[in-house]
């Protein structure tokens, strides 16, 4: 095992064994195993449930011939090395954030979330069908990845505080916990920002460690604890309009699966993209019930003069970024020229559609 391998891989010599030959997946009587490892702890709403239930779809789908097996935060590698696990072929898969890795290319922000960039739909259509996934097989291929939209969290929160954002000023001196691109935007508003691991959380705003947040919406949050240690809960998530979670897949592995094993994979994550996106719009309906009904949660909308200042300094972060490398200002021409033309047409259909409803009696 070289030791790129061995420095992801945890606990004591001896504590976890890999095979010779990897990234092969582990073969017995024609069953392919695969390990995916996640940056979710076991039960995460969402989130591990949604590995799961993706697990079970691949090895229902393949007939048992291929056999996921879901290895939570923690358990095969540390959290946040997932990615580097399957470029070096000690897992098979990982079910993660892309902007958690940004200092392998910034160009992963873009298949992750953008700040006041595109929506759930939105963001699909451009890797589906706008040239996005092509340049995002271009962006990984250097690191023996294979990667697919797998988990949709649909337009997120802004985040929880433990005191109230009424202005820019608001954010100077503030700790928060956010990850992406939007950690750079509120860096720039003169906060300290860290990416702090989901199950580290709250431990953290407990300490005092941090003064707040983000995470996703009602019902992960709660699921998470984040209406435990906190009182001020802010909308709309401005840093993440849509969440994208990865399934990012060892190339060598998935160069030597057959077409049919390579088609019923990319079935099975696009199905669990729209299903996810369903049971998260689904579930934080029903939680955000419970919020509204707490007399201390107090659900406030950030005030037109933070976003103005929010968007400005957003476009200025990704503008920074982009001019980092050619391929990642390829990705954010790209990313910026088919945002611009289905706003257009979204501000006719859904947008205009939404507009008339609110005509409607009742």
């Amino acid at each position: 095992m070289n030791t790129r391998r061995r420095a992801v891989l945890l606990g004591a010599a001896g504590s976890v064994v890999v095979a010779g030959g990897l990234p092969r997946p582990a073969i017995a009587q024609g069953i392919k195993e695969l390990r995916m490892v996640t940056d979710w702890t076991e039960g995460l709403a969402g989130l591990d449930t949604g590995s799961q239930r993706l697990a079970r779809s691949i090895t229902a789908m393949s007939d048992g011939r291929l056999k996921v097996t879901v290895y939570p935060s923690g358990s095969l590698v540390r959290p946040l090395e997932t990615f580097d696990a399957v470029s070096s072929g000690v897992a098979d898969m990982y079910h993660s954030f892309d902007p958690y890795f940004e200092s392998k290319s910034p160009a992963l922000y873009f298949f992750g979330a953008v700040p006041f960039g595109m929506t759930a739909d939105e963001l699909s259509a451009w890797v589906y069908f706008g040239g996005g996934q092509e340049l995002w097989d271009e962006v990984d291929a250097p690191f023996n990845i294979k990667p697919l939209l797998l988990t949709q969290t649909g337009t997120q929160m802004g985040g929880w505080f433990n005191k109230e954002i009424n202005g820019p000023e608001d954010y100077k001196g503030l700790r928060y916990r956010m990850p992406g691109l939007g950690a750079e935007v509120l860096r720039r508003m003169g906060a300290t920002v860290v990416t702090v691991p989901a199950v580290d959380i709250i431990k953290a705003i407990k300490s005092g460690a941090i003064d707040g947040a983000e995470w996703i919406g009602p019902w992960p949050d709660i699921d998470l604890g984040l209406d435990q240690v906190a009182d001020h809960y802010y909308y709309p998530g401005f840093h993440e309009p849509s969440s994208n979670l990865t399934l990012g897949i060892n190339k060598t592995l998935w160069d030597g699966l057959s077409a049919s094993e390579r088609a019923l994979i990319d079935a099975a994550a696009q199905a669990e993209f729209t299903r996810s996106l369903a049971e998260f719009n689904a579930e934080n309906v029903k939680w955000l019930k419970v919020l509204r009904a707490n007399e201390r949660i107090k659900i406030r909308r950030f005030s037109d003069e933070l976003l103005k200042v929010l968007a400005k300094v957003s476009a200025e972060a990704l503008a920074d970024q982009a001019a980092k490398d050619p391929l990642t200002r390829r990705v954010y021409q790209s990313y910026t020229a088919f945002m611009a033309g289905i706003v257009d047409w979204g501000e006719l259909s859904e947008t205009g559609y939404r507009d008339t409803r609110r005509l409607a009696p009742g």
